[in-house]
């Protein structure tokens, strides 16, 4: 129990703190800034790696165990350590100032970075972060952004940063669709595919696709991957998908393992000019913490 207790993580006491406030799923999804079937997914992940009971679930809503009370109150004492300590750094007057503009995609920002962004906010209230939504890169040389994070192979030669982790990718299908628990391969003979779009050709899933999918069987594109997603939610086709976008949609299956050859690296980018700059380096190493936080969940474990 010792090591279970150990393995545990700020975001985990923050689920739980959050559940008990709010007695409700999405009452908690909405104070934690993340989606509903994150917070399911999260708690039952934490009640397993405890292996106890945190909430008895009745009509009325979700009621703290007595060691659900424990967790709760330590969460409690952990975040009045937090503030209290951000509040003495940003008295010291050192805290970074100014604007910092990151691009980033759209799947990125919905499924991971919002919530990191809100909590760089709380520790950085002096920053500003002007976020820039495109699957495109920028030139970060003429400014047009000061941060890129970015899902890639091949980062540009001319920028510099650290890789914060790597993303898996898995085939998905709606799991009406998929009732029976799949052992092995699934039939996917006669089904129909989403995929990325043209301008997203050298994404690994994408070039998978175009040379194991029939033309005819390829019945929907869209340039986003969080449109992807909502296509196959939609029950549109199959098609392959990010494990962390995917695994927090329930009504989502897998249709096979992650697949090595598809992942891609998440890195943090920034031009060599600007690496020691203190809005800079602040951010990217926050950003680094807290990514380690949700490795798993990236990785598709």
């Amino acid at each position: 129990m010792a090591d279970a207790f150990e393995k545990l993580a700020w975001d985990d006491l923050r689920v739980v703190r959050a559940v008990a406030e709010t007695r409700t799923l999405p009452a908690a999804a909405a104070k934690l800034g993340v989606n509903h079937s994150t917070v399911f997914r999260r708690l039952r992940q934490i009640e397993e790696l405890l292996g106890i009971v945190l909430f008895e679930r009745h009509r009325t809503g979700y009621v703290p165990t007595a060691a659900g009370e424990e967790i709760v109150a330590l969460a409690g004492r952990l975040d009045e350590e937090i503030t209290a300590v951000t509040r003495r750094l940003a008295g010291r007057g050192n805290s970074p100032a100014g604007e910092l503009r990151v691009t980033t995609s759209d799947s990125l920002l919905v499924h991971l970075l919002t919530p990191l962004f809100a909590r760089f906010r709380q520790a950085c209230p002096d920053m500003c972060l002007d976020v820039v939504l495109t699957n495109q890169a920028l030139n970060l040389s003429k400014r047009d952004a000061d941060v890129a994070i970015r899902a890639t192979e091949h980062p540009p030669e001319n920028l510099v940063g650290r890789r914060l982790a790597r993303i898996a990718w898995a085939l998905y299908g709606r799991a009406i669709d998929f009732p029976i628990p799949l052992e092995g391969e699934p039939d996917l003979h006669g089904r129909v595919w989403v995929s990325l779009g043209d301008d997203l050709a050298t994404v690994h899933a994408v070039r998978r696709v175009r040379a194991q999918v029939a033309p005819e069987r390829i019945v929907y594109k869209v340039n986003t991957v969080l449109g992807a997603a909502e296509a196959v939610q939609a029950g549109i086709g199959i098609g392959y998908l990010p494990c962390f976008i995917a695994d927090t949609m329930p009504t989502l299956t897998r249709l096979a393992p992650p697949d090595p050859a598809l992942a891609d690296d998440l890195w943090l980018l920034t031009h060599p000019d600007l690496r020691h700059a203190p809005r800079v380096r602040v951010f990217s190493d926050f950003l680094a913490r807290e990514i380690g936080r949700w490795r798993r969940l990236l990785e598709g474990a």
